[in-house]
């Protein structure tokens, strides 16, 4: 009989026998290898965690007790634990299934939900200084990974942590990953701490000799402080002032996958009367050799065969995704112009930025999970006569939109910003969805924003950027492109100004980006079908909005359409009524379609997403319908003066 099937409660994982531990953690790693097999997901983050998290669930109780748990993609095995074993977690990131991350909504034993890095530590924080205001007497655990702490959040919580509260538990669980490896000074310094020779051999040592003196096993469950002193003693204040200096007790570097070292020190940190943190050492991937053997790939990963680590689903012939488009042309510019640089936020890869670093390291710089820093670092960069392109996913660049302001383009500096991921994330969901940027962008002066409608026209505004005198933001989707033919030669765009790609008198689409696709497949199905006129236009630019040519469709037609894969307020299609309102034209009858204001959901394909929020194509076509007979229809008679007949 299977362990894992009657894990109802963290009660039920309390129970069992110290001696079974070992093969729930085995179960638990067959699951989420099948689970994320066939859903894709977070795979290497969660393997590595899998006693820890048993361990944790030992000796806290949620949802009295709180784990937070930093960017929360590692989450899976607390979900098991927590009673989400089902048909729920086989669905994980899929239409009806769970959320591939934390999320309040779906568990009392979810205290915090997340998706991004860095906001573990704060959050704890708050909720143990909240706790100590209260008068209560629950646990608080922060679960961090080593890439937090490249994070600006996380030493800013640092900073407070002292005099806020005495109690607070923090995890380390450093594996020496972000999404890639991780880069900078902390890494180093963590490196230097795990591999510190001194150390190592004392602490070996003290446990050798606590296992041979009478009572040594009961002074090794309570030996942490002895351990750390010697470390102190021995290797200096040097190796643990990072934290010790914060005011945090410093314990470790421990085996994050023995589960009775785990044990010990677990107990050992709820009876801290200060603030400590565990500094735990785990594998990525643990327990799959396809995720051992590259990690970068299998940190979050689309569908897999089990028994050849190889991606499911690649269609011969497919056209490739915009991000290595991007990645690629980017190298290309790059070779002919030593000015130009790549920027990312631990995210090579994902961003396509892998090329740059690959051919062309001197002009790439990976600066961690620091988003704030790395628009900065382009500013800096941007003042002595170099051109950064800067490459991070729309949902991520909402974390450095002061920066954004502030010193790019208040100060009006020459940096490019590759917006990956805007629009949907299916997947991910809420806290990936890039449906915000525009919105935020608009109002900021100086600023242009762009989408290309395919990726040839993608390449061609990367060319626009480059060779603009000022900040610029090309937004584009995930995944892959339309498949057009590549020019030999980018050609840069005249900046503001739409494409006509389809004549029409009745109604005209207004779209942006990938949306262009749909237009252009309604505007045929009502030509066909209702004997109207609709044309469509390739908008190009969120900001600045062609306001001439708008202007001459909304005098010629009975309707504009505007179409965008974002927010509808605030976004391309409110763009266009401003303009059509600073031209004396605010009442010609305009449909925007768009995502409703609210935060949408995950779900396994766009068409899933789009059907529940009204944008399938047979909502769209209804709309657009219903808004062209809305702007025809005669208006009605006025009624005849005087008394009703018979009166």
């Amino acid at each position: 009989m299977r362990i894992l099937p009657k894990i109802k409660s963290p009660a039920d994982v309390q129970a069992l026998p110290a001696e079974e531990l070992s093969v729930l953690a085995e179960e638990i790693r067959e699951e989420i290898i099948h689970v994320t097999s066939e859903n894709g997901g977070h795979i290497g983050p969660n393997l590595g965690v899998v006693e820890l998290t048993i361990a944790l669930h030992r000796h806290f109780t949620t949802p009295k007790d709180r784990f937070v748990f930093d960017v929360s993609h590692q989450g899976y095995v607390h979900k098991l634990l927590t009673g989400r074993f089902g048909d729920k977690f086989r669905k994980i990131r899929s239409s009806g299934g769970l959320s591939g991350f934390l999320n309040r909504e779906e568990s009392e034993h979810d205290c915090y939900g997340a998706g991004h890095a860095g906001t573990a530590l704060s959050a704890a924080l708050g909720m143990a200084t909240a706790r100590d205001q209260n008068g209560s007497d629950e646990h608080v655990v922060a679960v961090i990974g080593d890439a937090a702490l490249t994070c600006g959040i996380t030493m800013e919580a640092l900073n407070n942590i002292r005099s806020s509260t005495k109690r607070l538990i923090v995890i380390l669980n450093d594996n020496k990953w972000s999404i890639a490896p991780n880069v900078g000074a902390i890494h180093t310094y963590l490196n230097e701490l795990i591999t510190n020779p001194t150390y190592n051999r004392i602490h070996e040592d003290m446990e050798d000799f606590l296992r041979c003196v009478p009572g040594g096993e009961a002074l090794k469950k309570f030996g942490s402080k002895v351990k750390q002193e010697t470390k102190d003693f021995f290797s200096g204040d040097y190796q643990s002032s990072l934290f010790e200096k914060f005011g945090l007790r410093y314990i470790g570097p421990i085996d994050g996958h023995d589960l009775k070292l785990l044990d010990q020190y677990l107990d050992f940190a709820k009876r801290s009367e200060d603030p400590i943190i565990l500094h735990v050492l785990t594998t990525k991937g643990k327990g799959f050799d396809a995720a051992l053997g590259d990690p970068e790939k299998f940190h979050g990963t689309s569908p897999f065969c089990k028994d050849t680590g190889k991606s499911k689903g690649g269609k011969p012939g497919k056209p490739p995704a915009y991000q290595d488009v991007m990645g690629k042309a980017l190298v290309e510019f790059a070779k002919k112009d030593k000015k130009l640089v790549g920027i990312t936020g631990a995210m090579p890869s994902g961003t396509g930025l892998k090329h740059l670093r690959d051919e062309l390291p001197k002009q790439y710089y990976d600066v961690g999970i620091a988003e704030e820093h790395a628009v900065l670092f382009a500013s800096g960069l941007a003042t002595n006569g170099i051109k950064p392109v800067v490459a991070i996913y729309s949902t991520f660049l909402q974390r450095a939109y002061d920066c954004i302001i502030h010193d790019v383009c208040l100060q009006d500096l020459d940096v490019m910003f590759c917006m990956d991921r805007a629009g949907l994330s299916p997947n991910d969901g809420a806290t990936h969805h890039g449906l915000f940027d525009i919105s935020y962008l608009r109002c900021v002066p100086r600023a242009v924003v762009m989408q290309p409608k395919d990726e040839d026209e993608l390449v061609d505004m990367m060319k626009t950027g480059i060779e603009h005198k000022g900040a610029s933001f090309i937004r584009y989707p995930r995944g892959s492109g339309v498949g057009v033919r590549m020019k030999d030669e980018p050609e840069p765009l005249e900046i503001g100004k739409a494409e006509v790609l389809r004549e029409g008198e009745d109604i005209i689409i207004w779209a942006l980006g990938p949306m262009v696709q749909d237009a252009l497949m309604l505007a045929n199905k009502i030509s066909a079908e209702q004997g109207l006129h609709v044309g469509v236009v390739n908008a190009r630019f969120a900001k600045p909005v062609d306001a001439e040519l708008l202007s001459e469709h909304a005098r010629s037609a009975n309707l504009i359409v505007t179409m965008e894969d974002h927010v509808r307020v605030g976004g391309f299609g409110t763009a266009c009524l401003e303009a059509l309102s600073e031209n004396g034209l605010s009442a010609t009858p305009v449909v925007r379609i768009g995502w409703p204001d609210k935060f949408v959901e995950h779900g396994t394909t766009q068409a899933d997403i789009r059907a529940w929020n009204g944008l399938s194509p047979q909502d769209m076509e209804r709309d657009i319908l219903k808004g062209y007979q809305a702007a025809t229809a005669k208006p009605a008679a006025a009624p005849a003066l005087g008394y009703p007949s018979g009166k």
